[in-house]
Parts: C-alpha cells; sequence; structure tokens
C-alpha cells in the first residue's frame, strides 16, 4: 500500500510551529521518504496564525496536498480554522487541559503537552516538542531518528537533552493511550540519504556553486534566507556578504563588483525591485554582469509581505527605460533553483547583461527533499575574456561584433585601459551624442538576443505528447499542476502540461506548436491578470482558451485545479 499522508502542525508566532514542522520534515526524510513541506505565516513576531504543512510519500513529492490527515494544534484558532480541512477518519492532537470548549466534527485526541513538558523537560515552553513526539507516536515511527535529528537542531548540552526529554514524553503517552483504529503507519523505508531544502538554500548553493564571490542586498520577505544562509557560509568560500543601506546601493554595488570581473549577484522582492530598476539600466548599457534574484509575494507597495505571488513577471521583462537584452529564468522545483542559477551567472557572463531569477515566497520557503547535485556537472562560463597576447589593436570595451559580445577586460589588466559610461558611448566606452554611434550600439547590445535565444532551453511537456486539453504553467506552480495533470489522467482525461523555467527570450516556436497540438488550453498562475497568458498571445499570436487564476496569496494544490478545470471546462 502507497503512503501519502498529510500533518499540519498550527499555532501562532512564538509557539515553534515552524521548528516543529521542519524538525518532522526532516525526521521523515532520515527514514528514506519523499517530503514536500510549505509554511504560512503573518508578518509579526508573535501572534496571528502561522502553520506548517508536511506531506510524506514513498514516491516523489513536489505539492502540499488536501486535505489534512494529522493536525497538530498548538492552539484553539489551529482547530477552529482547520478542522474543516480534516480528512475522514483523521485526527487532531491537542492540549485538552490547556484547549477547552472542543466541539465540531474530527476525531480528537488530547495530550496535556505542557504538563508534560514540565515534568519531563522542566520546561512548559517545550510543549511544542512533546507535541512532535506525539505526532510520531501516532503513526509509530522509529523515535531514534527523531533523537537524532532533534540532537542536530538543538545541539549537545541541556536544551538538546530537555528536548529530547518532551518528544519522548509526548511519544510514549501517545503510544500508551492512543487506542483507536488509525489507518496511518509509517515505519522507516531506508537509509537512503537525500537533502532536505528550501527554494531559497538551493539558490543560494547554486551561487556560491557558481562561483559568486559577492553579495549585497537589504533584508527583505522572501529574499532574505538567501543573503542569511550565504552570509552563514561566508567563511567556508570566502564571500562577500553586505548588508546595503538600501536596495539602491545593492544593486549598484554589484554593478561596481560585475565590473571588476567578479561574479556578484543581489537578491529581493518586488518592490525592492522597484528601487533597483534604474542601476538595472545602468548595467545593461554598460554591458556589466549581474544576477538578481527577485523573490516574489503580492503588491503593490508592501502588499501581504510572508504571502506569494507571480505577479512580477512582465515587470521584470520591461522593467528600466530603454531597450537592452537580459534573460528571466523561474526556476519550478529545488533542484531547479539549484541549477538555474548556475545558468544565470553563465549567462550574465557569456553575454553581459543582467540576468534576473524569478522566484516566489512558495519556492522560497517551500522544503523538498532533493538528492545530491553532481558538481561534476557544474560548468563556468566566463564569456569572451580580452587576451593581451592577442589584441593586435588598442582595447575597446565596447567593440562592436558580430555577435554582439565584446572582448571583457577587467581593470587594471595588463594591456587594456578599461572604460565606460552610463551615457550612450562609443566602441571606446567614450561619451558620444551623434545618431550613426547610438544606433550602432543599440544594435550592438541588441543583437546579442540571437544568440541568448539558442541558449533558453524548451519548456517542459508533461504527459501526453498531445493531449485535447493543455496547461500552461511556470516557475513555483509545476508540482501542484503535474500531480493535477496525473489526476486527471486516472480519470481517464486528456490533458498534458506544457511548464515554462526559462522565460526570456520567450521560447515562442515551441509554445505556439504545443497549442497548435491542442483542443483547449489554459494558464494557471499565481496573479490577477494572466501574465504568462499576455507573454503567450503577444509573442505567438495565440490566444489561450482559459485561465486559472489565484492571487490569494495561498499556492496552487493539486486539488483545486483539478476542481478549477473541471469548473472552468478547460
Amino acid at each position: 500500500m502507497s503512503v501519502d499522508i498529510n500533518f499540519m502542525v498550527g499555532g501562532e508566532a512564538g509557539q515553534g510551529v515552524q521548528s516543529v514542522g521542519f524538525i518532522l520534515a526532516k525526521s521523515f526524510a532520515r527514514g528514506g521518504y519523499y517530503v514536500f513541506a510549505d509554511q504560512d505565516y503573518e508578518s509579526r513576531i508573535r501572534g496571528g496564525h502561522n502553520f506548517f504543512r508536511v506531506r510524506v510519500k514513498d514516491t516523489r513529492v513536489e505539492a502540499i496536498a488536501e486535505p489534512v490527515d494529522i493536525l497538530l494544534a498548538l492552539n484553539k484558532e489551529s482547530i477552529d480554522l482547520h478542522q474543516g480541512e480534516l480528512a475522514k477518519g483523521g485526527i487532531i492532537l491537542f492540549d485538552g487541559e490547556k484547549i477547552e470548549d472542543i466541539s465540531g466534527d474530527g476525531n480528537f485526541f488530547s495530550v496535556p503537552l505542557e504538563r508534560l513538558a514540565e515534568e519531563k523537560a522542566g520546561n512548559k515552553l517545550m510543549a511544542n516538542t512533546t507535541a512532535l513526539g506525539a505526532a510520531l507516536g501516532l503513526v509509530g515511527y522509529d523515535f531514534e531518528l527523531l533523537d537524532k535529528v532533534l540532537r542536530e537542531h538543538f545541539g549537545a548540552g541541556e536544551i538538546g537533552e530537555n528536548n529530547i526529554k518532551a518528544a519522548k514524553a509526548g511519544y510514549e503517552y501517545t503510544r500508551e493511550n492512543f487506542k483507536r483504529d488509525f489507518d496511518y503507519r509509517l515505519s522507516p523505508i531506508s537509509d537512503t540519504k537525500r537533502m532536505l531544502l528550501n527554494g531559497h538554500e538551493a539558490v543560494a548553493l547554486g551561487a556560491i556553486a557558481a562561483g559568486c564571490k559577492f553579495m549585497a542586498g537589504y533584508p527583505m520577505t522572501p529574499s532574505t534566507s538567501i543573503m542569511e544562509y550565504m552570509a552563514a557560509k561566508a567563511k567556508d568560500f570566502d564571500l562577500v556578504v553586505l548588508q546595503s543601506e538600501d536596495e539602491i546601493a545593492a544593486i549598484n554595488m554589484i554593478i561596481g563588483a560585475g565590473y571588476a570581473g567578479v561574479r556578484a549577484m543581489t537578491a529581493t522582492s518586488g518592490s525592492g525591485f522597484c528601487l533597483m530598476v534604474e542601476g538595472l539600466g545602468l548595467a545593461g548599457i554598460t554591458e556589466t554582469p549581474i544576477v538578481i534574484v527577485d523573490g516574489q509575494r503580492p503588491g503593490p507597495a508592501t502588499g501581504l509581505p510572508t504571502r506569494t505571488e507571480q505577479s512580477d513577471l512582465e515587470f521584470a521583462l520591461h522593467a528600466s527605460h530603454g531597450e537592452f537584452p537580459r534573460a528571466v529564468l523561474a526556476p519550478a522545483t529545488i533542484e531547479d533553483a539549484f541549477w538555474l542559477t548556475i545558468k544565470a551567472f553563465n549567462l550574465a557572463e557569456k553575454y553581459q547583461l543582467p540576468v534576473i531569477v524569478l522566484t516566489d515566497q512558495h519556492l522560497a520557503s517551500s522544503y523538498s527533499t532533493v538528492g545530491g547535485f553532481d558538481l561534476s556537472n557544474v560548468t563556468i562560463d566566463r564569456g569572451i575574456l580580452f587576451s593581451p597576447e592577442e589584441a593586435g589593436e588598442e582595447y575597446k570595451r565596447h567593440r562592436i561584433t558580430k555577435s554582439g559580445v565584446s572582448p571583457r577586460a577587467f581593470p587594471g589588466q595588463k594591456g587594456a585601459q578599461v572604460a565606460t559610461d552610463a551615457d550612450e558611448h562609443d566602441e571606446a566606452g567614450h561619451l558620444i551624442e551623434d545618431a550613426e554611434t547610438r544606433t550602432q550600439m543599440v544594435q550592438k547590445r541588441m543583437c546579442k538576443l540571437i544568440d541568448l535565444k539558442k541558449e533558453i532551453a524548451p519548456p517542459q511537456l508533461y504527459g501526453p505528447r498531445k493531449a485535447e486539453t493543455i496547461l500552461i504553467g511556470w516557475g513555483s506552480t509545476c508540482g501542484a499542476i503535474r500531480e493535477a495533470v496525473d489526476i486527471l489522467g486516472q480519470e481517464k482525461a486528456s490533458v498534458n502540461l506544457l511548464h515554462l523555467s526559462e522565460l526570456w527570450p520567450f521560447p515562442a516556436e515551441v509554445v505556439a506548436e504545443a497549442l497548435s497540438n491542442a483542443r483547449t488550453s489554459c494558464v494557471i498562475e499565481n496573479n490577477a491578470t494572466g501574465q504568462l497568458a499576455h507573454l503567450i498571445r503577444a509573442e505567438t499570436g495565440k490566444e489561450v482558451s482559459g485561465k486559472i487564476l489565484k492571487y490569494d496569496g495561498r499556492p496552487f494544490t493539486p486539488a483545486y485545479i483539478v476542481r478549477e478545470v473541471k469548473k472552468e471546462g478547460c
């Protein structure tokens, strides 16, 4: 019998919801299971409702699912909000000595979480760890795996030992007192080693593997986690990670680093990217390679700072005044986040332009089990570099070439005086005003798109090669749509998925052909205006049949997509 169990930990900020969820996920990953976990939290330090969902399967999983099988309710609000999401036969685990007046449908199981934490660990604040142990007791999981994860998480010493005692108390209480029939049982299935990473940890690892040596940024949810991860690894990998005074400073710092020959990046969110737009244009006209990660969240202005959205696509394509080439990538999975970040640095240097990586809060903070990254597949392409031995004349930073890419020298390099200007300039980088040179320089920069377009990987087709209905998505929606295609296929529907992770230059020919092979088409994206649908129409001349748009700040689930596909008749 296949395994597919959904846990939810609910509580308020300050109750350790994220820690419990992460440790739960890691414990199952250690037992050989595939895990996908996401988190929903409010923009406050204490209070407000938070929850962390963990889906456990014995096969690969890339999306959260409905309904909830086991709800760990750390407060009454979690029960009130989520008991309607409980599966038939599911369990709500709560502290009946602290949460009273429980009513409604659902199988309630009371565990004296605070009392056990106080008695066994000497601290009632460890009630969340007691709940963690109780949850593993419900499914009969191996406590030794949790023991090891707790020791890693809290370290050796009194705090670590007390958390283990608290978890053990919850585990044993459940094993002794839970007597009902329960369909869910989990035992370790293998000792296969997999990493448990979130999307922005994978982006940071990709940047490090790509040879990024300078990162500047201003903290902004959800991009802060990239800066935090790289700062934690700075000594190990000789990185410089700098918290700038604002986003304007951040982008100008990485432009300076890129100009000097250092692989550099910044990470921000939509409103921070707004402040970077003038710097983006500076990178464009000076042909300076930089990488920008935009972790999308709902706007405008501050919007919902801890929620998810895909509303920056057209902004990323068109940001800055004037015209210059760029690449726009949007990772679909945790693995994608690693490999596309490496590709972003290579494209930036090979074509001497800015590359924008569009993530979002859902990808940024969702955890998934992934195999190790094969670093032997990492390639570093710095593009055409100036060699004084090969140079037959005076160095010109913006020399006109057939490809539009000029040999790049770095300031201070022997045999090259490097000059460039934010004004329009000639081949040597000196400011000009004449029409002819202006035309030549615009053409030089824009013709990079010819070869750049060849570097863009085609969209992934999932499902049958030809189907009556084609679902189209981009970025982090991939896992949910793929599973929706599987569900619909099991119901004998003729449906497939075309998913884009590399968005600009736009792969128009492939998308147009895929649309021609289907009777109906439906774009699925987390925004209100159907930005990908608009881009498809602009680039291919083809109109999609329908749109499934979600802009409440929450990610798609496979079940939601299936319901909407049936409702819309896509």
